[in-house]
């Protein structure tokens, strides 16, 4: 066989042998905003709600069922808590921190990883305390 050929082989192999472990193609997180973050809320569907801003600032209005996993210790904290089954949302103060977890999560194969777009900052819906 010619060089060509064999080097065509080898990079077709490289390829596809990098694509299928790529973690990127497992899973891709989804950015919502805040309309599509209360539909799913009235869906009737079981959803995690993580907010990962500060404990004070949590205590200070949070949404209704979100658990508190303040984002220094959470990059360790949500691959052991949170399970790839569940239908999982971060929240925090502007975006960027849900946006880095639920990459996180995303290139470790949890299939179903929202991120609110503009976190709190943004958010119109209700809160609790």
């Amino acid at each position: 066989m010619p060089m060509k050929t064999w080097v065509m082989r080898i990079f077709i192999v490289l390829f596809f042998t990098l694509a299928a472990f790529s973690p990127a193609i497992a899973a891709d997180l989804k950015e919502i905003d805040g309309t599509a973050l209360e539909a799913m809320m009235a869906d009737g569907k079981a959803m995690m709600i993580v907010d990962v801003r500060e404990p004070d600032e949590f205590a200070a209005g949070h949404l209704k069922g979100a658990i508190n996993i303040p984002f220094r210790p959470a990059k360790t904290r949500v691959l052991n808590e949170l399970s790839p089954k569940d239908r999982i949302v971060f929240v925090c103060h502007g975006g960027p921190m849900g946006h880095e977890l639920g990459t996180l999560l995303s290139q470790n194969n949890y299939p179903d990883v929202y991120n609110l777009i503009g976190g709190m900052k943004k958010w119109k819906g209700s809160v609790v305390k």
